[in-house]
């Protein structure tokens, strides 16, 4: 028998001793070793018997006939038989014993096929783990083999419903062997093959069960369907390429992955409720979307020309396709819809543009007034569906997005932008930039990234800070605004919402975290950059309310987001010149631009001294807002900002009390360990070479350095004359000296300090600012003084971008004495 051990004759040879009962040890461990056989569970003897000694010779049926007879006759024992079973081929599966696999595999199907009682159900949780197993394994033909089993067992139909039994694991297997990329192409077809037939057992089985409603949910149909539509697509496409197929037979729709997934998706359907039929065709709409949405671009291309109403109609829809695709949307299709529609509205800027210029000269064929309405109306409907795609797709693709469309943002003096605008104008040029800046507004809106640095590298902040963006209020504002949904992580943009003296701000609740170091190294490399065009920001002619809030807002979320201690120090100093800049008052800016720029001084500071909580730095403030309530409220903004606000005639004659003075607060910061040495350094903000390029006043044009040239040339009636009376006491003035060596020494003294005390990046502003300054008028000086002699062939000059040769009559040239004869 197969239960005896054999024992070696050499074994039996070797000299024994007796034991106490008279029987050698070997004896013994013989009968030992049959009484443990003999012992063992019936069950646990009959399955081993079904397994031969060589698994080629397959299933012994003489002992299977055995093991299904004790089944049928025990029920109660399928549990432990189903498990017993399962050990075994999962011990095999591990030891890549394919052939034991398969005779379990087949027992396990005859068991399956002969028991229909009660107590199957313990058993047929034994049967899905080992199908599971089979799935689970790298080997494609153990989950064919799995799959067959799985297929069998849908076909059964049980007495009971199983109310804790879920397939959730069986859908997400078979709908990825539906998508296998197997080198092989006939085991890939192989494998696709029992997905689908694996899919159709899933929803055969659940929906027969009583509990049929879990195969509806949409997590299990946004697994089915993509996946049958997957195989229908590809064969589709196949068969495109070769020509029409002939009919299929019985045999080749078995074989044929596209014509099972078409049965087994309209049997789906077919099963389908109208309560589950909206769960199971979603998935389609969202699968095939995108074709979808690249028809609408086609036709919205192929009716640009029609009335802006119809545009306008077409982008509408397109707005409702985009809701559906954009969660699944790939990269060439978001990008093909967003260049699409930048490419609109460029052109819908153009004809805006050409309509407003027709009626300027006086058109009366033109009806401006209904076209400029209408082409609006298409430049918000695609704003919007922009705004609407962006904010929807998933971070990593919103941020490509966010460069794309500030690549296309015009920037004058540069060639970076990819969009066209030679014919727009300078009216239109301006249009689009607002338009760009609005959609990058509602794309940015509720983005979230870890570090700033994600959020606002180098190639978005440089043009997005750029001076070509700060021409008009409104793109300031738009500018602003675009940072704010970047830079604000904890969602703080609200609670600082319109610009105040905050009394506590600790009953805003402010949310911040502590400065990562990647926060730090961006302050340190892109700091100078944003106090700058905080700087000048603040000092343009045209800005309204809106930018006064939005500048403080800005100075605020740096502060919670990005502030350690240095970056405090230096949002400090920038306040204190802007301060000083209004009252030094060297840009002319009217009296209500310099209130508000007090106004704002005093707003952050508030914020900022109750931010860092040093009681000096936050009495000294408050002192100075409460006389300014007093004495000064034009200078607060819950004044300056009122209507009809009563303006002061100058501020040069106002007390000192009422500024922010910088000795106070760097004393109040010193004595709570402040580095304050930086604070004695006035704040020069940093020059870009791009201040050169750009057509608005560049703050290099602030400082003026005179030279006279060829002054022989100037008309003496526009010669001022500077001649000075001579007195006795201009001559004592004169020979007196010691003023001005004082006034030297004192000059050395700061420079010294300034080069000791202040951050490098200013100091290589400023020695860069005086290089290039004086770089840019030497050029002009030899531009004026080196110019190539006449020539009678011509001078070459450039004029409106074209060059032309100008001619010089040889009478008309003058020549120098010596060449004259």
């Amino acid at each position: 028998m197969k239960d005896y051990v054999q024992v070696p004759a050499a074994e039996l040879e070797k000299p024994y001793e007796l034991t106490s009962t008279g029987e050698s040890p070997t004896l013994l461990c013989l009968r030992v070793c049959c009484c443990c056989s003999a012992l063992r569970p019936r069950y646990k003897r009959l399955v081993d018997n079904i397994f031969p000694e060589d698994p080629k010779d397959g299933l012994v049926k003489a002992d299977m006939e055995k093991l299904t007879f004790y089944a049928v006759s025990a029920p109660e024992k399928l549990d432990r038989i189903g498990s017993y079973l399962a050990e075994r081929l999962s011990r095999d599966v591990v030891r890549h014993r394919t052939g034991y696999v398969l005779i379990a595999m087949e027992a396990l199907d005859q068991l399956l096929m002969a028991c229909h009682s009660q107590s199957i159900k313990p058993f047929v949780e034994s049967f899905l783990h080992m199908v599971a197993k089979l799935l689970e394994s790298g080997e494609p033909k153990l989950q064919v083999l799995g799959t067959n089993s799985f297929v069998k067992f849908a076909n059964i139909e049980e007495d009971t419903p199983s109310y804790h039994r879920r397939y959730d694991f069986f859908v997400s297997r078979f709908s990825a062997m539906c998508h296998s990329y197997h080198s092989d192409p006939e085991i890939r077809t192989e494998i696709r093959i029992a997905g689908i037939r694996g899919i159709q057992g899933v929803v055969r089985k659940t929906v027969n069960d009583e509990l049929r409603a879990t195969i509806w949910e949409p997590q299990h149909m946004d697994k089915i369907v993509p996946s049958l539509l997957f195989n229908m697509q590809k064969i589709e496409e196949a068969d495109s390429r070769i020509g029409p197929p002939p009919s299929p037979s019985a045999a080749d729709k078995e074989e044929n992955p596209a014509v099972l997934a078409e049965n087994c998706f309209r049997e789906l359907l077919g099963r389908a409720s109208f309560g589950n039929m909206n769960n199971a065709v979603r998935p389609v709409f969202a699968q095939y979307s995108h074709h979808v949405i690249q028809e609408i671009l086609g036709h919205l291309d192929a009716c640009k020309k029609d009335s802006p109403r119809v545009r306008a109609g077409i982008i509408q829809v397109l707005l409702e396709a985009v809701a559906i695709a954009a969660k699944g949307s790939i990269g060439p299709t978001v990008l093909e819809v967003f260049n699409t529609l930048l490419k609109h509205l460029r052109f819908s800027v153009e004809l805006e543009a050409n309509d407003l210029q027709a009626g300027s000269t006086g058109n009366a064929n033109v009806d401006t007034s209904s076209k400029d309405s209408d082409e609006k109306m298409v430049q918000n409907a695609v704003i919007q569906t922009i705004g609407f795609f962006g904010s929807n797709l998933p971070d990593y693709q919103r941020s490509e997005i966010m460069m794309f469309i500030m690549g296309k943002v015009p920037v004058f003096g540069t060639s970076t932008h990819t969009l066209d605008i030679s014919q727009l104008g300078d009216l239109g040029t301006r249009r689009i930039q607002i338009m760009l800046l609005r959609s990058l507004l509602m794309v940015t809106s509720g983005y979230k990234a870890k570090t700033i640095v994600t959020a606002l590298p180098g190639s978005f902040l440089d043009p997005l800070l750029s001076p070509s963006l700060m021409e008009d209020y409104e793109l300031r504002q738009l500018v602003l605004e675009v940072m704010h949904n970047l830079m604000d992580r904890h969602d703080n943009r609200a609670k600082l919402r319109g610009i105040r003296i905050i009394p506590d701000v600790a009953d805003l609740k402010i949310k911040r975290e502590k400065i990562c170091r990647q926060d730090t190294s961006f302050m340190k490399k892109n700091g100078q950059q944003l106090y700058r065009h905080i700087y000048l920001g603040c000092k343009e002619e045209d800005n309204v309310h809106k930018n006064y809030e939005l500048l403080y807002t800005s100075l605020a979320l740096i502060t919670i987001e990005l502030a350690n201690e240095e970056v405090v120090i230096d949002l400090i100093r920038l306040a204190i010149a802007l301060q000083d800049s209004a009252i030094i008052n060297e840009d002319n800016l009217p009296m209500f631009h310099r209130c508000g720029i007090m106004a704002l001084v005093a707003a952050y500071l508030n914020f900022v001294s109750q931010m860092i909580a040093v009681p000096a730095f936050c009495q000294h403030v408050s002192k100075v807002i409460e006389i300014r309530t007093m004495e000064a409220p034009y200078f607060l903004p819950e004044h300056i900002f009122r209507d009809k606000c009563m303006l002061p005639k100058s501020l040069e004659k106002h007390d000192k009390n009422l500024y922010f003075l910088t000795n106070k607060i760097a004393e109040s910061l010193g004595g709570s360990g402040y580095s304050v040495e930086r604070l004695s350094v006035p704040y020069v903000p940093q020059v870009t070479d791009e201040d050169r390029l750009s057509r608005r006043k560049s703050i290099v044009d602030t400082v003026s350095i005179q030279v006279d040239i060829l002054p022989n040339s100037i008309p003496s009636d526009d010669v001022v004359s500077n001649t000075e009376e001579i007195t006795f006491e201009a001559l004592k003035k004169a020979i007196d000296t010691s003023g001005m060596e004082e006034q030297e020494k004192e000059k050395r003294r700061l420079v010294i300090e300034k080069f000791q005390k202040a951050p490098f990046e200013e100091i290589a502003a400023q020695c860069e600012s005086k290089a290039n300054l004086l770089h840019d008028r030497l050029a002009q000086i030899l531009e004026l003084t080196i110019r190539p002699p006449p020539s009678p062939s011509g001078t070459l000059t450039i004029t409106s971008g074209h060059a032309q040769y100008q001619s010089v009559p040889v009478y008309e040239m003058k020549f120098p004495d010596l060449c004259v004869y």
